[in-house]
């Protein structure tokens, strides 16, 4: 479901509280949809489309509002946004594919909302989802390989249908790296031998992170309202940092991963990416709660919301208890440091009590990553077979098959780098073996009991920041990904929840901070996130400028 990747260094410039204060007031002036005028219901054939500045930035809450009062409806949205699609995708190489049926969706839901009213604030909505979420429609779903080309699933993924049932529109299949970085040590994140290299909005010449690169890429790009990515360790909060977006990595358990291309089954976990919190939020409750198809939902019984909106609340950072994970999280970049820290004033002055430092204990051990790859490896082993072998149709069967295509086919696959991590992990054996089982329980031992559990109750937190991670760096299919560092690997091996917000710029750049806690803490963390989010509003949409000007 997604890894990241390998490392960078990026050049400096000052942020102050200042400048992120003052972004609230130019977040503020730029919010509000700008729609031509007159009414935009009259007919179930009107082909017109919005203006460019009339649907950037726009939220589901100024959808919806549009939506009812007439001055927008569906149709329109939608083909307001392949429009912007078919303008600067070719630029991105953010979506694989998009959904025919698309048009024809949102007409009935346009429809629909006339004759009975919406179904909730996902109606008519234009969604993305991630090449590796299966939808039994005209769409692929291929991990981005060419493997996948021509394979069925035999439904929907959970998400996909409860998306659908919440009167969302599924716009296309986002680009990704391709089997969400655990193919080979050499990747470049954002490529995929079907997509080809996805590239950043705000520098066309700089990686916009793994492995939910595309999802990231169109929604900063306002192609699409919102989009869902999957994270195993860092891909949905990496590339949200990196393309200036809202993250949710939800706790493992909370969503299923039912028809969704594994790696493993212990971490992975799909989330929301949007360009607010509130959007975030408002995703978050339609794809959460029980599956019987995935039984790690079971624990969330009791646990989940369908309302995550409620937990939205300007004030939120006032009197709670925040730890700063400085300990491995800081010191990999100057220009995120300078930012995060910026950011904890800013926490500091929203009458938030800052406990500095409020270090991971295990963050240099778990930094190894050598319990977490060994359990990937096994997990992906028995995860995809598990996954090909219940494809209506489909071309390959095993990971056994997935090797020998790409090696026939290297031309196409193997071009930039291999498939390492495939070949360790067909040598693994069944998930009985102790290596395995030792592995898992020192990372849960890691990740919880003696990691984000001991700090959180040693210093009492509501919950712990960090840089999510460095500017983005530039693209390099030669060498791979130039990956500097991350705060995602506690809660990853934990599989605690994080959320990503965008904090600063770096020349341009974005970088986000992280908040993370315990399992089933969203609504605290969306609190947080929130409050913060607002406070200073520092998301600016990206102009697509070819390169960054560093002098």
């Amino acid at each position: 479901m997604g890894l990241y990747g390998a490392p960078h260094w990026m050049s400096r410039t000052p942020v102050t509280r200042r400048t992120l204060l003052k972004g609230a007031l130019a977040g503020a002036a730029s919010a509000g949809l700008r729609f031509s005028s007159g009414s935009a219901s009259q007919s179930s054939t009107d082909d017109r489309v919005l203006d460019d500045d009339g649907i950037e930035e726009a939220t589901i809450a100024e959808l919806q509002a549009a939506m009812e009062d007439r001055r927008l409806t569906s149709r329109i949205l939608v083909r307001t946004y392949l429009r912007r699609i078919e303008k600067l995708d070719p630029q991105l190489k953010s979506i694989i594919e998009v959904n025919p049926d698309a048009l024809h969706i949102a007409r009935e839901l346009d429809r629909e909302r006339r004759e009975r009213g919406p179904r909730g604030p996902l109606h008519g909505i234009p969604i993305l989802l991630k090449d590796n979420i299966d939808t039994a429609d005209k769409m692929s779903t291929t991990a981005g390989s060419l493997a996948l080309v021509g394979a069925r699933p035999p439904a929907d993924s959970t998400v996909a249908r409860k998306l659908r049932e919440a009167g969302a529109i599924l716009l296309g299949k986002a680009n990704m790296s391709e089997w969400a970085n655990f193919r080979g040590f050499q990747s470049s994140s954002g490529w995929s031998a079907r997509g080809g290299q996805g590239r950043n909005p705000y520098a066309l010449d700089r990686n916009p992170c793994g492995s939910s690169s595309g999802s990231a890429q169109a929604v900063s790009a306002n192609l699409v309202t919102a989009a869902l990515g999957t994270e195993t360790d860092g891909s949905i909060v990496c590339p949200s940092s990196i393309c200036g977006i809202v993250g949710i990595k939800p706790t493992v358990g909370l969503v299923s991963r039912a028809g969704v291309i594994p790696i493993a089954h212990s971490q992975d976990t799909v989330g929301p990416m949007c360009r607010t919190v509130a959007d975030a939020a408002a995703v978050l409750g339609a794809i959460v709660g029980p599956d019987p198809e995935d039984p790690a939902t079971a624990e969330s019984a009791g646990r989940f919301f369908t309302d995550y909106t409620q937990f939205l609340d300007p004030d939120g950072l006032r009197g709670a208890r925040i730890g700063v994970a400085r300990q491995v999280y800081f010191g990999y970049s100057p220009e995120a440091d300078r930012i995060i820290e910026e950011a904890i004033q800013v926490m500091r002055d929203l009458g938030a009590e800052i406990i500095d430092p409020a270090d991971i204990p295990t963050a240099r051990e778990i930094a190894t990553f050598e319990a977490e790859l060994e359990v990937l490896l096994y997990e992906f082993r028995h995860d995809i077979d598990a996954y090909l072998a219940r494809l209506v149709e489909s071309p390959v069967r095993t990971l056994e098959d997935l090797i020998a295509f790409n090696e026939a086919h290297a031309d196409e696959e193997l071009r930039y780098f291999g498939q390492e991590l495939f070949l360790l992990a067909q040598q693994k054996g069944p998930l009985t073996d102790e290596a395995y089982l030792n592995a898992l329980e020192k990372n849960r031992r890691l990740g919880r009991q003696d990691g984000i559990d001991a700090v959180m109750d040693q210093y009492q937190l509501d919950a712990i920041v960090a840089p999510t991670g460095s500017p983005a760096w530039k693209i390099d299919l030669i060498n791979g990904d130039h990956f500097l560092g991350a705060s995602s690997s506690p809660a990853a091996i934990a599989g605690y929840p994080l959320i990503t917000v965008p904090a600063g710029y770096a020349f341009g750049l974005p970088v986000g901070i992280t908040f993370m806690g315990r399992a089933y803490s969203e609504p605290t963390l969306i609190r947080l996130a929130y409050a913060f989010e607002q406070a200073t509003k520092v998301r600016k949409p990206p102009e697509l400028l070819p390169t960054i000007d560093t002098e």
